[in-house]
């Protein structure tokens, strides 16, 4: 028996919406500071491991895999709050990052903002925050 949207929206208990690929959109920040660490995706298995384990884990789209944030870099997400909106189809994680969050070896992955050119069409890209703590391709080297 499906869930009526008073009882996801108003209850007490996690029904999570995955979509059709099996995903929930996962937002995660620095519970310290607020700051957007980087957005991914979490299905069934990456939820209850983070719930379970206190630590973030995630769902790779493109390596079609299960991650724990931090397994090849060591630098791990502590979980310290989770929340889900109210349809329950995405989750809001604050952690404590250790280490960047980035695979690119910055804190945040939303190290650039987005402006408009005058007279151009589109959007220009500007880095903002973009220093590196770590170089990936000493971190990330394949064995």
């Amino acid at each position: 028996m499906s869930a009526t949207s008073s009882e996801i929206e108003e209850g007490l208990v996690l029904q999570p919406k995955f979509d059709a690929a099996g995903l929930l959109t996962c937002v995660t920040t620095d519970a310290a500071t607020g700051e957007v660490l980087m957005v991914a995706h979490m299905n069934r298995d990456a939820l209850d491991k983070t719930i379970s384990s206190g630590e973030a884990w995630y769902y790779s789209r493109s390596r079609q895999a299960l991650w724990r944030k931090g397994e090849s870099s060591g630098h791990v997400q502590k979980v310290i709050e989770m929340r889900v909106d109210c349809d329950q189809d995405a989750v809001w994680i604050r952690v404590e990052q250790h280490g960047a969050a980035c695979h690119t070896g910055r804190r945040s992955c939303f190290y650039r903002a987005v402006s408009h050119r005058d007279g151009a069409d589109g959007a220009a890209l500007a880095f903002v925050s973009a220093e590196r703590l770590f170089d990936p391709a000493q971190v990330y080297r394949k064995a």
